[in-house]
């Protein structure tokens, strides 16, 4: 029995669209979490190069010093996002994120250091990814670890400042 060679074309044809749309089919674009990645990672890298300015208030310059917001201001407009200058505003600033969620470059608000006050008075970036202990980067005014440092947050005394983490990127 011979075929002729219009029909062999198009059941090739076929072949190659089913086979294509396979392809397409499973071929999904890589989840937010993985193409933000490069991203966050940048993010923390960079904040990491100010380690040891010092503390100083209302200023985000990385030759004269940061305070907390003017080190997540900088860092962040580096990168071309717009966050706030003022603790306050983080209040409603981002997308709210569970604590045990967060991940790089997200950033963590926490009360100031007079117990009576219950606004947002301190803010830094997160530095660790999920399943990793949790750190993260800030200017503090301490004089115990006053400057740009990495803090791990379960071995500190911010749980009991923890306000909110609210994501940015």
């Amino acid at each position: 029995m011979r075929l002729n060679e219009g029909f062999l074309m198009k059941k090739g044809f076929l072949l190659f669209i089913l086979m294509l749309s396979v392809t397409v089919f499973y071929a999904q674009p890589a989840p937010d979490s993985m193409r933000l990645k490069p991203v966050c990672d940048s993010i923390v890298s960079y904040a990491k190069t100010f380690i040891g300015k010092p503390y100083k208030y209302g200023y985000c310059s990385p030759d004269a010093g940061f305070d907390c917001t003017g080190l997540a201001w900088h860092v962040f407009n580096h990168f071309g996002y717009a966050i706030p200058r003022s603790s306050k505003e983080y209040l409603t600033f981002g997308r709210e994120i569970p604590i045990n969620e967060c991940r790089k470059g997200d950033i963590i608000v926490f009360r100031g250091t007079h117990p009576d006050d219950k606004s947002a008075g301190h803010v830094g970036i997160i530095s660790s990814n999920p399943g990793e202990p949790l750190k993260f980067i800030h200017c503090s005014s301490s004089k115990y670890h006053r400057g740009v440092v990495i803090t791990d947050y379960y071995n500190s005394n911010y749980p009991k400042r923890f306000i909110r983490v609210c994501r940015v990127i």
